[in-house]
């Protein structure tokens, strides 16, 4: 038995076999739309300190569990900015290509604005999380007054970011072009 389990066990409790706690991204969501929901407007700030580690910080990590902890943070700052000045949370829907393509105006919107292509070409070809486009795109959304990608979706997505077999970006990328029939 591993150490870090061995104060939940009975003494003899021999069938005691301890869980591993790989991630909980609904448990996030569910977490910070609580704060949202809860008017915890200091917490929602601490959040959208990103440089500034704290105990918002360390709450959202704890759902990343050991191997993603600095992902949950991340993703739980995207969240407070979108929610900034919000009183009712929005789970969000679609992926983070669906989501961009609700990017625009009255003149365009997704594949026909121009800079929500450009926006969805930088994530896409990057090969390392694209934190600030995600930024970028998390803030457009909240300035068209469009909802956000789900944001269970996002962190389960961003977690198979490097798998080559996910192949994330490449989805993200069909789900962003794809014709309005298909959808």
């Amino acid at each position: 038995m591993t150490d870090n389990y061995a104060h939940l066990a009975n003494e003899g409790d021999e069938a005691f076999t301890p869980t591993a706690f790989p991630h909980d991204s609904a448990g996030l969501t569910t977490w910070l739309a609580t704060l949202v929901r809860n008017r915890d407007y200091g917490t929602l700030a601490q959040l959208r300190r990103a440089n500034e580690p704290n105990s918002a910080h360390i709450q959202a990590g704890w759902y990343g569990g050991e191997d993603h902890r600095e992902l949950f943070e991340q993703v739980a700052f995207l969240f407070a900015i979108y929610h900034q000045g919000r009183s009712d949370p929005s789970y969000g829907y679609g992926s983070l290509g669906a989501a961009v393509r609700r990017i625009g105006d009255g003149t365009g919107r997704g594949p026909d604005n121009p800079g929500a292509q450009r926006l969805l070409d930088r994530v896409a070809a990057s090969r390392r999380i694209p934190w600030r486009h995600l930024q970028h795109a998390v803030t457009r959304l909240r300035t068209c007054d469009q909802a956000p990608p789900s944001w269970t979706g996002l962190t389960e997505d961003l977690i198979l970011w490097h798998d080559r077999t996910a192949r994330v970006a490449y989805r993200w990328s069909v789900e962003f072009h794809s014709p309005a029939k298909w959808r």
